[in-house]
């Protein structure tokens, strides 16, 4: 079954998680199904064939039946909304509140391409290139990083980003991105390169206090007493707060600067392995 963020069809999703139970359980059956929803197993046979809607009524029992939970369990509902409803305009509005639901999907490096974290200032200069409508020029860009970086390291880092088709030439000679979002395939070769590279960016962020004006910025901390349940709540809610940040700067049309976002929760006291 594909992740649910790739339906548009929430009967599809029904019908997809039915035939995988049927899969690895031949004894499953429809009827076993309408008992879960409290539907006649004809019933739920035209909703799987998409010949009726789900009742809202078992809404509530589809999200439980899937394993659905915050974020996922509001896209299935607005994917039911979404079906149910005629009129074209609010449709879209339905539909589109739920794509901005959906993760971003990145381009994964190979171990042989993870040079791209090896300095900071690679990563920004190709957001870089967005500020500057892909003018590639390395005094310029080289004038804009702060702090700033020589000018070698400059040509040295677009070099690398066309060898990797992070960024592309365009007909114009212009610089463009070859792909909207990147991350790394997981090894112990992205795990060293990924340390190193956060330890460049909080390092940076420890420097901002005293490189950047407080409008320029935004730093602070918080101290917190928390069990495993509501460590757990906060993570998940960080985690929400970057792929907010990174729609966010997928709808923005003209940036004028390139900002890193560096969050860290870590422990100020001993505690045990994760349950």
């Amino acid at each position: 079954m594909r992740p649910i963020f790739e339906y548009l069809e929430y009967r599809d999703i029904l019908k997809d998680s039915f035939e995988e139970r049927k899969a690895s359980d031949p004894q499953y059956c429809y009827r076993m199904m309408a008992d879960t929803f409290g539907l006649h197993i004809s019933n739920i046979y035209r909703v799987l064939q998409k010949e009726t809607h789900l009742p809202a009524r078992c809404q509530s029992r589809a999200i439980e039946y899937l394993g659905l939970s915050d974020r996922s369990a509001a896209y299935f509902v607005l994917l039911i909304a979404y079906a149910r409803e005629r009129k074209n305009k609010e449709r879209m509005e339905i539909l589109e509140k739920a794509l901005a639901l959906r993760d971003v999907t990145p381009r994964k490096l190979i171990d042989q391409e993870l040079a791209y974290y090896r300095d900071w200032w690679v990563a920004a200069i190709r957001s870089l290139l967005e500020v500057v409508d892909g003018r590639a020029v390395p005094a310029q860009l080289c004038a804009k990083l702060s702090p700033p970086v020589p000018e070698s390291e400059v040509v040295k880092a677009l070099e690398l980003l066309q060898e990797l088709g992070l960024v592309k030439k365009a007909a114009s000679g212009r610089l463009v991105l070859g792909a909207l979002h990147v991350s790394a395939l997981a090894g112990a070769e992205k795990v060293k390169a990924m340390r190193d590279y956060q330890r460049q960016i909080l390092s940076l962020a420890s420097e901002s206090i005293e490189r950047h004006i407080p409008a320029h910025r935004d730093i602070s901390t918080i101290t917190l007493a928390l069990d495993e349940k509501s460590f757990l709540e906060v993570r998940e809610l960080l985690r929400e707060i970057r792929r907010l940040a990174q729609r966010c700067a997928d709808e923005t049309k003209q940036p004028t600067r390139v900002m890193q976002l560096a969050m860290a929760l870590f422990p100020l006291s001993v505690v045990g392995e994760p349950s």
